[in-house]
């Protein structure tokens, strides 16, 4: 785990952990890009729709704490496999679709290395820090 400043723990993994992490979101990513190509999905569908989850970025406005809810939930695999169970389940072709796009975008983002969001701030996250904390802790 890394160790701020002052000697504490901030809950960013690191090492072989974060790099198995980072590999396992890669996976992902491959992974739902492969099958939905398989799976014969709009192309057009995946462009427009792949940044989605990032529209979360909203809800930083309304602070830290409501910006990292609402971004860990939409950059967690529980809603996209709900979506996925439900597609399969009733014969959904476009839940389907959607559910891969977003288990895509969820996987190049941990392969990138932007983690789930702490309460500190955007840039604090389970993967480390990123953007300008990152910069001002090295």
């Amino acid at each position: 785990m890394a160790i701020d400043t002052s000697g504490q723990p901030t809950g960013a993994v690191t090492g072989g952990i974060r790099t198995l992490l980072r590999i396992e979101g890669l996976t992902l990513f491959v992974g739902m890009v492969g099958l939905y190509g398989l799976w014969g999905g709009s192309w057009w569908l995946f462009a427009i729709l792949f940044l989605v989850p990032d529209l979360s970025f909203v809800a930083y406005l309304a602070g830290p704490r409501a910006g990292a809810a609402v971004y860990n939930a939409m950059h967690t695999y529980m809603l996209p496999l709900i979506l996925s169970f439900i597609g399969f389940s009733m014969s959904l072709p476009l839940t389907l679709s959607i559910s891969m796009i977003w288990m895509a975008h969820i996987g190049i983002d941990r392969a990138l290395g932007f983690g789930l969001k702490y309460d500190a701030g955007f840039g604090f996250t389970h993967l480390g820090r990123i953007g300008k904390t990152a910069k001002s802790a090295g």
